[in-house]
């Protein structure tokens, strides 16, 4: 945490700009008023900012400097590198024109723009990334000969997450599945782990997965709803396919809008093979778990923030990195034993739709994740990396999951299209960092340029080259499965149970975890036109639990339907719940409302930093505050700027007076039905943040703003004291805990 703090000391120190430099500054220096007219090149870019390695589209290391393989001319030149003297001005006859069809520039120049567009994913179209590195403990010996997985091994790696439903311009805090994808440079070849933030798919067969993004995708007459589930085709889909209910559980639990990329979990969904050097097979599935732990937004707050701030997640992770906040998951394995029956304890494991709890098959940590560089271009970079999860290394195998095996083929085939051709891999994002001789030759985007007349083998021509590798040599072999049966379209009768692990999950809850996915299911459900709809959901909801199913149809104004099968008996599993542990605060945002007392507000702000979290001092204006008897404090927010959505937990350094510009004509926060002793939007912030269990702490008439915006002075998580790293002290501890979950009424 120390370590933390002073990265953060370090990113928040002052700049030569004046005041404190916060995350989110998009230049590396400071902005002059007036346009630059010095002849300079390129400015670096800044310090948490890092490209691609520098290897060939073969995957050699060139050992270039990353910024060379920037543009770097001071002048402005064509594609082809001649210098320009105007850009403002198309090539006319005369000043008043017509423009002439020989400017070449012009035609370049928009031809180019109208080009810049690729198609966006169908599925994770909306996402973010980094750069970081993977140390391996080397606690996978004994189940895994991979070698970035052996003792020590560092390696590079880029992770991407994203939302799945919505486009580009969606939110990031809709209700919806994540996907945490993570491609590992290892030097036996790229491998990605292509995974979610939830353990289970909607569906079995990959032959369905058309079906199920069609359903959730908007109306295809309206195009409405964007990015999310609450509309007829989705719940038609899904109450029909009841295959569906697990994965519908968890997207209706807090697990469907977390409060950020750092605070949430990884899955690797499927099951996999894995090889170890003697030849032994294990089942495993992969498991992230953040160091930060796993929290989440509440929905109104999700709401909030998707109107205030749509970029919340991307920029909070961006953020994080830049004030040296590192992001940290570790990777953990659930290892079973390979039976020809591929079952543990009774669970089908080649069933998408279903997790081994933990208490059955302890995650067993392998190595630490650190995202520790932001992308220095989101095109280049985030928007153009290709996963697929038939990148697999030495050591690591697929089963005959049959969902995994039609992504198998869809994230290939997709990348032609999105991307112009079959070379993708040679984007520079892309590249692996381990030596490539395919022999496949040619296409559009071909950058590599091969030498040799002989691309096919066996051959002479090229000496022989390139030659077979032995297993001694990290060769790829596939584990040699013996396969028998029939050709049928069928699944095994083990896929056919839909309910249990569903009803698993909700006895897993606490009550206000089920207050909050009752609350899901009912609004997600009104939302449906069709009445039929909202009962096949009522009936499926009746086979999970009777007690969900009636809170449901209470809220739905519709009777509650009987179970049609009997509910399953299955024992809890605390894991699955995101209440009752405790975690780091590293990271956190607290927002310091600045009041009378500047000298206490210094105090506190300090204290936030050496307690590893990022203090924002919110103020009436911006700039900077300076009562004379210390240092200037630099305001990060405004009360017209911040929101409660923003912070974790709220300070008041005393009582703010009212801004001058705290009336509804300029800001309709500033409610003028309020007295304006304290700033109406202030009270506003606080309210808010009381509401979605945030905790609050005061010093020096603090008590006058809780009074004022409603908020008990006795109520669970709210601080009062004399000074302020005194109460800052206390809001730790209730931080660990991610929420003051006591302020949630329960009647589930």
């Amino acid at each position: 945490m120390k370590e933390t703090a002073e990265k953060i000391v370090d990113a928040l120190r002052p700049g030569t700009g004046g005041g404190p430099d916060v995350p989110g500054r998009p230049a590396p220096v400071p902005v002059p008023v007036e346009e630059p007219t010095e002849v300079r090149g390129p400015l670096p870019p800044k310090p948490d900012q890092r490209g691609p390695a520098t290897v060939s589209p073969t995957g050699e290391a060139t050992g270039v400097d990353q910024e060379v393989v920037a543009q770097r001319e001071a002048y402005l030149t064509t594609a082809q590198g001649a210098r320009l003297y105007d850009t403002d001005h198309s090539l006319k006859a005369g000043e008043r024109g017509p423009v002439l069809l020989q400017d070449h520039h012009l035609r370049e120049k928009i031809t180019h723009f109208d080009h810049e567009r690729i198609p966006e994913r169908v599925v994770h179209a909306r996402g973010a990334a980094a750069h970081g590195t993977f140390t391996s403990y080397g606690t996978a010996a004994g189940v895994t000969k991979a070698a970035f997985l052996g003792e020590g091994v560092e390696t590079e790696v880029f992770v991407r997450f994203s939302t799945v439903l919505g486009s580009r311009g969606s939110a990031d805090t809709v209700r919806d599945t994540r996907g945490f994808a993570t491609k590992f440079y290892t030097g036996e070849g790229t491998f990605d782990l292509v995974g979610n933030n939830i353990p289970v798919f909607f569906i079995q067969d990959a032959v369905k997965f058309p079906d199920v993004i069609h359903a959730g995708k908007p109306h295809p007459d309206r195009e409405i709803p964007q990015a999310q589930s609450a509309h007829d085709t989705f719940w038609d889909f899904v109450t029909l396919h009841t295959e569906a209910t697990h994965h519908t559980m968890w997207n209706m639990s807090d697990r469907g809008i977390p409060r950020s990329y750092r605070m949430m979990e990884g899955f690797g969904v499927h099951t996999f093979r894995l090889v170890n050097a003697q030849g032994r097979t294990s089942l495993a599935k992969f498991h992230w778990k953040p160091k930060l732990g796993v929290h989440s937004q509440v929905w109104e707050e999700a709401q909030l923030t998707a109107g205030m701030d749509p970029d919340f997640h991307r920029r909070d992770l961006a953020d994080a990195i830049e004030a040296g906040a590192f992001p940290q998951w570790e990777l953990g394995v659930q290892v079973f034993p390979d039976n020809p029956e591929q079952v543990f304890e009774g669970i089908d494991l080649l069933d998408p739709t279903k997790i081994v709890p933990e208490e059955l098959a302890p995650v067993q940590p392998l190595g630490l994740l650190t995202l520790n560089a932001n992308p220095t271009n989101y095109f280049a970079e985030t928007e153009q990396v290709a996963f697929h999860p038939g990148h697999l290394v030495p050591g690591i195998d697929i089963t005959d999951d049959p969902l995994l095996a039609g992504r198998l083929f869809s994230y290939l085939d997709t990348q032609i299209s999105r991307l112009g051709g079959p070379n993708f891999g040679q984007l520079p994002i892309n590249r692996p960092h381990a030596p490539v001789n395919d022999m496949l030759r040619d296409g559009m985007h071909q950058t590599a340029v091969h030498s040799g007349v002989a691309p096919y083998k066996p051959n002479s021509l090229d000496g022989g080259c390139p030659f077979l590798a032995g297993e001694d040599m990290s060769a790829y072999i596939e584990v040699a499965q013996p396969v028998a049966g029939r050709k049928v379209r069928q699944s095994p009768a083990s896929f056919s149970d839909h309910f249990s692990q569903p009803r698993q999950f909700w006895l897993s809850m606490t009550p206000v975890e089920r207050e909050h996915i009752v609350a899901a299911y009912t609004f997600e459900l009104n939302k449906c036109f069709e009445q039929g709809i909202k009962e096949r959901a009522l009936k499926v909801l009746a086979n999970i639990d009777a007690d969900l199913c009636a809170q449901v149809a209470t809220g739905l104004g519709l009777p509650a339907p009987q179970a049609t099968v009997p509910h399953a008996s299955v024992d809890p599993s605390p894991a699955l719940s995101q209440v009752g542990g405790e975690w780091p605060a590293d990271g956190r945002i607290i927002g310091i409302v600045a009041g009378q007392d500047l000298t206490g507000l210094r105090e506190v702000r300090q204290a936030v930093l050496d307690a590893g979290m990022v203090p924002l001092v919110v103020a009436a204006t911006g700039g900077t505050l300076d009562d004379g008897t210390g240092e200037p404090v630099t305001v990060q927010r405004t009360f017209t700027t911040a929101r409660s959505i923003e912070f974790d937990a709220i300070l008041l350094a005393g009582t703010p007076a009212a801004g001058a510009d705290a009336y509804a004509a300029r800001d309709a926060k500033a409610d003028e039905s309020r007295a304006h002793v304290t700033d109406p939007r202030v009270l506003l912030l606080v309210s808010e943040a009381y509401r979605h269990g945030k905790a609050i702490g005061g010093w020096s008439g603090a008590l006058h703003v809780l009074e004022a915006a409603g908020v008990p002075d006795l109520a669970p998580g709210v601080v009062l004291g004399d000074e302020g790293p005194a109460v800052l002290g206390e809001l730790t501890g209730l931080l660990a805990k991610h929420r003051v979950w006591e302020r949630f009424p329960t009647e589930v």
